[in-house]
């Protein structure tokens, strides 16, 4: 089951919600009671890596030159 992250726009409140997709824009209240929340976009997939999927540095598709 996905897990959604929301914000409370009242307390400032970070929380994560485990819901299916098809409840993903339900509204979701905070820990502490309050209704004013907005649902954060994440980026699905990533995992802190940076440069996922560019080729390795040193020219050519494989790195070393070797491909002329």
């Amino acid at each position: 089951m996905p897990t959604y992250e929301f914000r409370c726009r009242e307390c400032g409140a970070t929380y994560d919600v485990n819901r299916p997709m098809i409840a993903a824009n339900d509204p979701a209240p905070c820990p502490d009671g309050h209704h004013d929340t907005v649902k954060l976009l994440t980026m699905a997939g990533l995992s802190g890596r940076s440069g996922a999927g560019a080729p390795p540095a040193g020219g050519g598709c494989c790195g070393g030159g070797c491909c002329g």
